[in-house]
């Protein structure tokens, strides 16, 4: 579309030669999928992890909205790394992002399995290929889970204390890695008969004393006011004279020197055009 319109890269680095070009597209602006259309969904389709997501009797999971987060941050740290070159070398760079391309990179132990092995990998829900207990746990509450992990027999032994040793941890089916991992189906059943009995976060809080790892499956709201997340930066209040003040998303890189912060709400309708039309391009207020 901009290159129809004439603003492309090659037309605009005709005016500064030095300019940083970012396009972003579901598969890039060359290849014979360069005009598939860009959207959350598709980005998830054809890089491969709406196929590994979900439960295996269920369809794939698209994920929406999270998938164009990541094109996003992506494309901002390309921007980043543009502005550093041209700051050492005086040279500029025409940024072309595959948002499929984005997403794929996550996975590429997945791609190397099929590319090495022929194999195909698809949904396994919250299991792990060779450790078990792997697995979201049903807790006390209303949709309230617990993600639970459990990678050789220290950690199980220490599983098996924290919770009182009941009888059925020192079953045969579940002394060693191999044997849970081959009676997984049972060892969830019992695993998720002790956590009913519990919020997620006293699961966490008695997990997490013995060394198991343990960590809540958070709902939005949760994500938001949890105290942890909080003090870590995932989030950060900004005041919108519209909605009033809000938490929203922080930024996901941490920076040493020169630290990354929200500064403010993102721009209103139209907010800017003074500003861009009048003060950078000089147009007139009638022009305006």
């Amino acid at each position: 579309a901009m290159d129809r319109l004439g603003l492309g890269y090659e037309a605009l680095k005709e005016i500064k030669p030095d300019i940083i070009y970012y396009s972003s597209s579901t598969r890039g602006s060359i290849g014979p999928e360069r005009n598939y259309a860009g959207f959350a969904v598709s980005f998830a389709g054809l890089s491969g992890i709406a196929e590994l997501t979900g439960y295996p009797d269920s369809p794939p999971h698209p994920m929406v909205g999270r998938m164009d987060l990541i094109s996003g941050a992506t494309g901002a740290f390309a921007i980043i790394s543009a502005l550093n070159y041209r700051q050492r070398t005086g040279k500029g760079q025409n940024i072309d992002l595959s948002s499929t391309d984005a997403l794929s990179v996550l996975i590429g132990d997945i791609i190397m399995d099929y590319t090495m092995n022929g194999r195909a990998q698809s949904r396994v829900a919250n299991r792990d290929n060779i450790i078990a207990p792997h697995n979201c746990y049903r807790c006390k509450g209303d949709d309230k889970w617990i993600s639970i992990a459990i990678s050789d027999d220290d950690e199980w032994r220490a599983f098996s204390d924290a919770i009182g040793n009941p009888d059925w941890t020192k079953d045969d089916r579940f002394t060693d890695a191999f044997s849970r991992k081959k009676n997984e189906d049972k060892l969830d059943r019992l695993i998720s008969g002790w956590t009913v009995n519990y919020t997620h976060y006293e699961v966490m809080d008695i997990l997490q004393r013995a060394g198991v790892a343990a960590m809540p499956s958070l709902s939005s709201e949760e994500l938001y006011s949890d105290p942890h997340l909080i003090e870590r930066g995932f989030s950060a209040e900004v005041d919108h004279p519209v909605m009033k003040r809000q938490r929203v998303i922080g930024v996901p890189w941490k920076l040493s020197a020169t630290p990354a912060r929200i500064y403010r709400h993102s721009p209103l309708f139209g907010e800017h055009n003074n500003y861009v039309f009048g003060e950078l391009l000089g147009m007139s207020q009638e022009e305006i």
